[in-house]
């Protein structure tokens, strides 16, 4: 069997589409249902998060597997697989071991460094084990990368390289302002009670907000928040908890708002937010207005129409009446120099004559040049200017009333709130954008460089561990052997007393185990080689061993470790 993982985030799909495929939690305990009744998968575990969908399994065939992995994800998410294809990245084996540990390390999040991916790690773990999908192998994975998220997070300085998503959105809702004086007094409300939404709860409550108000669809669980940030002891914050339908009403006092939960519709509508501005202000909102320069502003000013234009530099006698001087018809056979000149005279300028420079394109040239722009003119019905576009002011917007921060995958805030006046709006497609040029710390190439170690150490462990049913069968072989031996002797020698007996077989045994010693410690080192499978086959042949006890050994030890997992 082999790991394969098939997925999708931010690095690879637009926030569009990932907002789309994202999945609520019923979702993702169909899908892995789902996964490990499919031929290919024996084990399945499910990391979705805000910025990825990812599917691990255990597979016995790579292609079956990856086709097999992809349409579960494009039935479970509702994306069509068409759709969905060219948006999923492929990870087989070491190269899957080496993207788990890189996303437990925080280097592939939308924030370099960021730590609440082990949690999430985590909580995929805990609920493929409790749906028994995750057998040995995605045990020992998830484990191990919990492991050197934490490594990576103590031995360097991963944490100075980035900071959590709700940390990074609160700086962008800042403008680059320091968080703590910008969110100091102000007035929070708080949408959802999941883990994202109370780090941000404990985020702002550190931060200085005055008052953080907290709604949920369960409202116990908005209380339970509430209490918990009121009772902390590093934070004198004022926290309550409200009922969904008091958002409306709480938006108009808040001076900041957070929104992550697990609706599929939006939270706040573009409406919501307007009303919500509009109460705090007294004004009515509109989207934010594009200043048009002076001499935009009105009717687009219509093209010279032929026979009706003085001083035109063109000879408009065979130009058909009613057809723009911009037309096909009025450049058919015209000169450079005369394109040159019409143009000054189309721009408001005047049409002069101007001598041919050194250098400029003889007939020939201009041929091809003319017969080019009527070939333009036929398709669009006019020349398209070359001059520079004038630059177009943007009207200044008024400072923002209202700060909203959405977390949620899919979205919980109508991206239209961007345009309305008053407000900033920070959403998961403008965090992706944010964070596309933030620098990167030294730290990262340490954490690399402990992923690429803690990569060979996990393969070389898996490989070996793959020998070990074969070894074990074969020293159960061997005490078989050695048994029935002392047995015939018995047989031979019935007069034979207990003492004796006892060291004649401990005898028999240290022969044994020094024989089978240097080649089963020799063997376990070549396995966790790479390349080293075919070891296991080679002990088998030499020894003649049964296939179905070393595969009994086998399961043997998966059910142990059933027994005793649990995550690091």
């Amino acid at each position: 069997m082999s790991l394969l993982v098939v997925g999708l985030s931010h690095r690879s799909a637009p926030v569009s589409v990932l907002e789309r495929a994202s999945l609520n939690a019923d979702a993702q305990l169909k899908l892995l249902q789902d996964t490990v009744a499919a031929e290919p998968a024996a084990e399945a575990a499910v990391l979705a998060t805000c910025n990825r969908i990812e599917l691990y399994a255990d597979v016995d065939k790579f292609h079956a597997g990856v086709a097999e992995l992809s349409t579960l994800l494009a039935q479970h998410s509702g994306v069509g697989l068409e759709e969905l294809t060219p948006h999923l990245y492929v990870h087989y084996e070491d190269r899957a071991v080496h993207h788990l540990f890189s996303v437990a390390c925080g280097l592939d999040s939308m924030v370099v460094g960021e730590g609440q991916i082990l949690g999430q790690i985590k909580d995929s773990l805990a609920r493929a084990q409790d749906l028994h999908t995750a057998g040995r192998l995605l045990n020992d994975l998830f484990q191990q990368a919990l492991r050197v998220g934490k490594r990576a997070h103590s031995e360097t300085g991963i944490d100075r390289a980035g900071q959590s998503l709700v940390t990074f959105g609160l700086e962008q809702l800042s403008a680059g302002a320091d968080v703590q004086g910008w969110a100091r007094g102000k007035k929070a409300l708080v949408i959802g009670a999941g883990s994202m939404s109370s780090l941000a709860a404990a985020t702002l409550a550190r931060s200085g907000v005055a008052e953080i108000v907290v709604a949920n669809r369960t409202f116990e669980r908005a209380e339970r928040l509430a209490r918990i940030l009121t009772e902390g002891d590093d934070t004198d914050v004022l926290a309550r908890a409200v009922p969904m339908d008091a958002v409306p009403v709480e938006l108009t006092r808040a001076d900041v708002a957070v929104s992550c939960t697990g609706a599929t519709g939006l939270v706040l509508t573009a409406d919501a937010v307007a009303a919500a501005v509009q109460g705090r202000t007294g004004v009515p909102v509109e989207a934010a207005a594009v200043a048009v320069p002076e001499d935009r502003q009105g009717a687009e000013t219509p093209l010279p129409v032929a026979g009706g234009d003085e001083n035109c530099p063109l000879d408009l006698s065979s130009v058909p009446s009613g057809f723009s001087v911009l037309g096909e018809a009025a450049v058919a056979g015209m000169d450079a120099a005369t394109l040159e000149q019409h143009g000054a005279w189309a721009a408001g300028g005047t049409a002069v004559d101007r001598p041919r420079e050194t250098g400029r394109p003889g007939p020939e040239a201009e041929a091809e040049l003319i017969g080019a722009l009527a070939a333009t003119a036929t398709r669009v019905g006019r020349i398209p200017e070359r001059r520079r576009p004038e630059p177009v002011a943007e009207a200044p917007r008024p400072a923002p009333v209202l700060f909203l921060l959405d977390l949620a995958m899919p979205r919980d805030v109508d991206a239209a709130a961007h345009r309305l006046a008053g407000v900033r709006l920070v959403d998961i497609e403008s965090l992706a954008d944010a964070s596309a040029d933030a620098p990167m710390a030294a730290d990262v190439d340490m954490v690399r460089r402990i992923v690429a170690d803690e990569v060979a150490a996990f393969g070389a462990a898996q490989r070996a561990a793959r020998i070990t049913p074969t070894v074990v069968a074969l020293r159960s072989m061997a005490a078989e052997v050695v048994a029935g031996e002392i047995a015939r002797l018995e047989g031979r020698l019935p007069g034979l007393d207990d003492k004796h007996r006892a060291e004649i077989t401990q005898t028999v045994k240290r022969v044994v185990d020094k024989l089978l010693h240097a080649p089963t410690v020799r063997v376990k080192q070549l396995a966790a080689e790479p390349g080293g499978a075919g070891y296991a086959d080679a002990l088998r042949t030499l020894f003649d061993l049964d296939q179905e006890t070393v595969a009994s050994v086998s399961r043997a030890e998966n059910s142990t470790t059933e027994k005793n997992r649990g995550p690091a």
